[in-house]
């Protein structure tokens, strides 16, 4: 039998779940699900999401690549002249069927997918529906969002192409299959369906942000029907959060601190949905924080185009330190993750913020020709930014949203993502290489190649254009 990738990851979940040995897969209450059998109880439920959330924290995906890659791949950020040579080739657009992290993320989302799955599947007709709901609801939340890491990184946006080859729907596991690529369109249905029912089967709290909640979902849809172009819909999912979340932005005085918070956020302030990475579980030297912080790894900057964007009394100035780097002079060093060297507790992994639900609110109101409501929806983020309030209208308002977007959600992994959704051409700078400051629309080198071997293993993968 052919070694497929997807099938792999399956079968890997599969036995990671079952290891006692393995504590970097497992979050409290600390159990594992017996290797070849079903899930039977809630108890073993329970564990199996633990093993969901624990495969999302790996460098491949949410801890490193995915928030790295998404700046790295715009105009945000650039590797320092002086380097550990991690990143190159992304610097460079120069990534081949080879290269290493698409593979790695392309793996490691369908094994969160994979897992997710087994929750999903599972069948507890004697347990506690209330609790089998919550969980399977979790399950479908993160399967969403794999999936839409997946098909933004890998195929044309819905934007652009929305019959354009997508990434393979898994949902069930099936030792003989050879998926092949579903369309973009299909995908999004699948991710759309799946946050619907994840909405409709939590319950609206969860014990901290670490945790997939009911609005946290919603968020996330926001997110994805942004994401299509379908601002009616984000619009609506955004609304939602903002009057029935309960969540709140951090104030312009608590914004630093707030970054230094090494803890899940149960306090519903900015927070909505992160990746609790902990003194115990959490990427050693592979950790986001080592490859920003000059302690660590410290290749990536802040490019000075990105720098300039903020005005001198903006607090989020306050994550960026202007220091030198390798003859780099001044350098602006990127301190949103801060927590490197703290031997109790290290960063976790912001994947949805309020604030960002806030700009998909006013983004979606003011493609929708409701000027009025994302003028105010915006200047409810500015004001705890230390901006001064907006007063523009029409293609100037879109843009301003934009541009505080780029500035709020930077070191985040978003940028690269609002540009291709936009179809809009990737210049960066510079502090860029030459061969790779101008990305124009149409350009092959926007998508990134589905791997080798997984085109090698299974005859129903095409590639991507020029890879």
């Amino acid at each position: 039998m052919k070694n497929r990738f997807i099938l792999m990851s399956m079968l890997s979940a599969t036995m990671l779940l079952s290891s006692c040995e393995d504590s970097f897969l497992e979050k409290e209450p600390y159990a594992s699900v017996p290797i070849g059998s079903a899930i039977t109880t809630e108890q073993e439920m329970q564990a199996a999401m633990n093993g969901v959330y624990a495969s999302m924290r790996t460098f491949e995906t949410f801890g490193r690549n995915i928030p790295v890659l998404g700046d790295l791949l715009a105009d945000n950020t650039y590797i320092a002249p002086t380097n550990s040579g991690r990143y190159l080739n992304q610097n460079t657009f120069a990534l081949t069927a080879s290269s290493a992290e698409p593979t790695e993320m392309w793996n490691n989302l369908y094994e969160t997918i994979l897992r997710a799955n087994i929750v999903i599947n599972a069948e507890l007709p004697e347990a506690d529906a209330e609790v089998v709901s919550q969980l399977k609801g979790e399950a479908y939340a993160v399967r969403a969002l794999a999936y839409h890491e997946l098909v933004k990184f890998f195929a044309k946006p819905y934007t652009v192409d929305p019959n354009a080859a997508g990434v393979p729907i898994v949902t069930e596991f099936d030792q003989n299959a050879e998926p092949a690529r579903n369309t973009v369109a299909e995908v999004y249905s699948q991710i759309i369906a799946d946050y619907t029912k994840a909405f409709e089967m939590m319950e609206a709290g969860a014990s901290d942000a670490s945790y997939m909640s009911k609005y946290a979902a919603r968020a996330l849809q926001a997110r994805a029907y942004l994401f299509m172009g379908d601002y009616e819909n984000a619009k609506t999912a955004a609304q939602d959060v903002v009057d029935n979340g309960g969540y709140e932005l951090v104030s312009a005085a608590n914004f630093v601190d707030y970054w230094q918070n090494p803890v899940p956020v149960s306090n519903q302030v900015e927070t909505i949905f992160e990746i609790s990475i902990d003194a115990i579980d959490n990427n050693g030297s592979n950790a986001l924080a080592n490859i920003y912080d000059q302690g660590g790894y410290g290749d990536i900057l802040a490019t000075t185009d990105l720098y300039n964007t903020y005005t001198e009394d903006d607090v989020r100035l306050g994550v960026i330190l202007v220091g030198e780097r390798g003859g780099v002079n001044p350098a602006y060093i990127v301190n949103k993750y801060s927590n490197r060297t703290n031997p109790s507790d290290k960063d976790d992994i912001k994947v949805i913020r309020y604030a960002e639900v806030l700009l998909i609110l006013a983004e979606a109101q003011a493609r929708t020709g409701d000027d009025a409501s994302a003028l105010e929806t915006l200047n409810m983020l500015v004001a705890e930014r230390g901006v001064e309030a907006y007063t523009s209208t029409g293609g100037q308002l879109v843009e301003d949203i934009l541009e505080e977007r780029r500035k709020e959600l930077a070191f985040e992994g978003h940028r690269y993502h609002t540009l291709t959704r936009l179809n809009l051409p990737i210049t960066r700078t510079s502090e860029h290489p030459s061969a790779a400051r101008l990305i124009p629309v149409g350009d092959p080198r926007r998508i990134q190649p589905i791997p080798q071997g997984e085109i090698d293993a299974n005859p129903n993968i095409t590639q991507n254009d020029d890879y």
